[in-house]
Formats: structure tokens, C-alpha cells, sequence
């Protein structure tokens, strides 16, 4: 039976939506190809229509996972009172693919590695625009300072296990770049 090119479409999205839930919960080396296509509720032959290794998933599902839900009218402070909450850090299946993946992702190939790294440019981009500094360069400083300072702070309260640090951590770095913005702080050393 032949499958419309909506369907194939379709079977891809969920495989990659799939794959990227797994990743992000358990890492790239505990899932195999088997658990994606079974997560995606699809038959293990057909993974290679679509992929033609796993290291060729995990490009392709970075590629899709770090460009979603990031919305171009992103702005900085709002993004962090959402990025820095519980529901956020709690959700390790469905949250941030930079905080869940960036410390395995050196470890893979330079197809992932460009991915994540498009990723990057974009999130730094859109932060930059609604970062506080009086030029361009110093949004870019403030827009790459918030972002490293949000990833590592959920990186963070993801490992404690102490749940006021964990928390604390957040709360903290929500606050402070809640001030940087509000009064257009000068972030530099």
C-alpha cells in the first residue's frame, strides 16, 4: 500500500518528535532506533526510509528539536520567568534540548554538533533583540550571558538534589536577569 507523501511527512515529524523526547529523558546512548520507532507507534523497517543511521536521527532530530517553539517575537525576560520555572526543570522529556543534551552532543558528530550549534546562533539572535545594552554588541553580550546563565542554572537545578538549591538556583537567575533588564545593566567585567 502506498503511503501519500502527508503521511510520510507525518511518520517523520513523529519519529523525530519521538526521538527527541527519548534523547532529551534517557541520552543518546540508552536509545536505541527500536525504542524511537516504537515510541513513534511506527515499524522499525521503516526507519530507513528516513534516516540512514542513528547518527543520521540525532542530526536530523536536533535540527527539529532546537528550532521548535521558539517564537520570533521572543522576548528575553519573559522567556526566562518561563525557561526558569519548576514546570521547566521538571520536564527533562519535553524541556530545553540545550540544557538536556548539550553535554553529549560534543560527543557526536559534526552533523549534531552544527545543529545544536544553528540552534545556538538563533536563540542568541532572538535574545539580542530584547536584550538590554545601549549597542548592538553589548545586547549580544547581554542576550549570550542570559542564555548561559539560563541553561546553566536549569543544568544545575536538574542535578541537585537538594530541592531549595535546586529551586533557588532558578529563582535566582530569573531575578537577576529580571534586574539586568529592568535597569539596562552594563554586564560587562
Amino acid at each position: 500500500m502506498k503511503v501519500s507523501r502527508e503521511q510520510v511527512a507525518e511518520n517523520r515529524r513523529r519519529v523525530l518528535d519521538a526521538a527527541g523526547r527519548l534523547f532529551r529523558a534517557k541520552g543518546f546512548e540508552a536509545v536505541t532506533v527500536a525504542d524511537v520507532m516504537k515510541a513513534a507507534s511506527l515499524t522499525h523497517g521503516a526507519f530507513y526510509g528516513h534516516f540512514s543511521s542513528k547518527d543520521d536521527l540525532i542530526a536530523q532530530t536536533l535540527a527539529h528539536i532546537v528550532s521548535a517553539g521558539i517564537p520570533e517575537n521572543l522576548e528575553l525576560t519573559r522567556y526566562a520567568t518561563s525557561y526558569l520555572s519548576e514546570s521547566h526543570r521538571d520536564d527533562i522529556a519535553g524541556g530545553c534540548p540545550t540544557a538536556g543534551l548539550a553535554g553529549e552532543t560534543i560527543r557526536q558528530s559534526p552533523d549534531a554538533r552544527a545543529a545544536m550549534t544553528a540552534g545556538l546562533r538563533r536563540q542568541i539572535e532572538l535574545f539580542s533583540r530584547s536584550a538590554p545594552g545601549a549597542t548592538a554588541a553589548k545586547k549580544r553580550q547581554a542576550a549570550i550571558g542570559s542564555w548561559a546563565a539560563m541553561v546553566g542554572a536549569v543544568i544545575l537545578a536538574r542535578m541537585s538534589d537538594d530541592p531549595h538549591l535546586s529551586d533557588e538556583l532558578l529563582t535566582q537567575t530569573r531575578e537577576w536577569i529580571g534586574t539586568a533588564s529592568m535597569q539596562n545593566l552594563d554586564i560587562t567585567p
